[in-house]
């Protein structure tokens, strides 16, 4: 540099920014593009056929003539209907019984693959196969394990001295052999959902539990319960809903009887509008279905503070 030369200096270029609110409002325009895909399909397939329902509900429709008025007509019409009330009582039966037996099995199985056992995710994956299975060719498999005489549990059974009943046909049997079914067709979702919810768990936790003399019971009833309630809450819902929904297993395996003992509230709904053509009962149906999916969920999600526990 010459004697005498000021030295250079460099001026800061000032940063461009969009103003405030244009730039709040490309964002919302991003977040609005991204999420179109999404509701476009929710109010497609989900907020549509709601509304269709409640308008078919109205109507006396066979699918093949001009619809007719009636007005609340096909609700009156629930009061009276031995088999609804019997189809909604083999839900609630196959609900209170599958979900607590899906949320036991999902979990007892979580907190194993949870040890770091060697090749884990082989084990993970034959787990979860039975979830990710087709419901049909899953029921089909099972009807063959039940046959009275020659299937794979009565044939354990009668090695411990066990005469097994005709589990698909028998009045006492058949909704128990449909609900162990379901539990091992549905329990691999909720066990990866509670496995994840583990492995969230700060091990810290633990540490100091077991320098204050915790045993492992009381770890497991005042750490990993709490911290895992999250998890816990979300299998329950959707277990629930998922209950309340059974047609697949039901159809296949015992097509609602004997009798309507295994006759569920939607299998009545699939019975009433395309076997018998009466689409605004079974409309009527459907929404009754809809609001008590609603109105326990709601309840759920009101449950749940006292017992879910949020980490903050």
């Amino acid at each position: 540099m010459a004697v005498g030369t000021p030295p250079a200096t460099s001026t800061p270029v000032p940063l461009t920014h969009a103003p405030a609110p244009r730039r709040r409002s490309r964002e919302a325009l991003t977040a609005w593009l991204f999420l179109l895909p999404s509701l476009i399909g929710f109010v497609v397939f989900t907020v549509g056929p709601v509304v269709a329902a409640a308008v078919i509900s109205l109507l006396d429709w066979n699918l093949f003539s001009s619809p007719t008025w009636v007005g609340l007509r096909n609700f009156a019409r629930l009061g009276p209907d031995p088999t609804f009330w019997s189809a909604l009582g083999n839900t609630a039966y196959f609900t209170l019984v599958s979900v607590p037996l899906t949320i036991v099995v999902s979990l007892a199985l979580a907190l194993l693959l949870n040890q770091g056992i060697r090749r884990i995710a082989v084990f993970r994956s034959l787990l979860l196969l039975p979830y990710a299975t087709i419901t049909v060719a899953v029921a089909f498999v099972w009807i063959w394990l039940y046959i009275p005489h020659d299937g794979l549990v009565n044939t354990v059974l009668g090695w411990f001295g066990i005469s097994g009943p005709a589990w698909l046909i028998s009045e006492n049997w058949a909704m128990p052999a449909l609900i162990v079914m379901s539990v091992w067709k549905s329990f691999g979702f909720g066990m990866v959902v509670i496995l994840a919810g583990l492995q969230t768990i700060p091990q810290q936790l633990y540490e100091a539990g077991r320098v204050d003399g915790a045993s492992p019971w009381h770890s497991f009833r005042h750490i990993t319960l709490p911290m895992l309630s999250p998890a816990l809450f979300f299998v329950v819902v959707t277990s629930v809903i998922g209950s309340f929904q059974v047609f697949d297993q039901a159809l296949i395996m015992t097509n609602g009887g004997p009798g309507t003992r295994t006759t569920t509230l939607v299998m009545y709904i699939y019975q009433t509008g395309f076997k018998n053509y009466d689409q605004g009962y079974a409309a009527a149906q459907s929404l009754v279905l809809f609001a008590f999916i609603v109105l326990i969920t709601a309840g759920q999600f009101l449950f749940q503070r006292k017992l879910v526990h949020y980490d903050k």
